[in-house]
């Protein structure tokens, strides 16, 4: 049996909570588990486990595989359906590991001046 996909991410980020449901993962692959980082889910702690700094990005855990932030996204565009503008502009710019790489930096500034201006703070 597959294990399902799991995305945690800031579900205080508008961005990062529009995103994670509009690449319609569920459409193509089934079951994902959407975690938001700011939970006491078993998730979070596994991301954070690795090192990782969750306010630096958003993770994919695919079984014992974990994908962080420009690596996420570029998995994401990889495994979501073609359906939709949003999925094929994400899809053609993402699919890319050096766009993603180029792009993921200016994406994360661009959430934390957001979260900033919104009041909300840091996970």
């Amino acid at each position: 049996m597959k294990q399902t996909l799991k995305i945690v991410y800031d579900g205080d980020c508008p961005f990062c909570a529009r995103y994670v449901r509009f690449i319609r993962l569920k459409d193509t692959l089934g079951a994902v588990e959407l975690v938001d980082a700011r939970s006491d889910d078993p998730a979070v702690e596994q991301v954070r486990a690795t090192g990782v700094d969750l306010n630096d990005g958003m993770a994919l855990i695919d079984g014992d595989r974990i994908f962080f932030g420009d690596e996420c996204i570029h998995r994401l565009a990889l495994m979501s359906t073609p359906s939709g503008m949003f999925n094929r502009i994400n899809a053609s710019v993402f699919r890319s590991p050096t766009l993603s790489k180029l792009l993921y930096p200016v994406l994360k500034t661009g959430r934390a001046i957001t979260l900033r201006l919104m009041g909300r703070t840091p996970i």
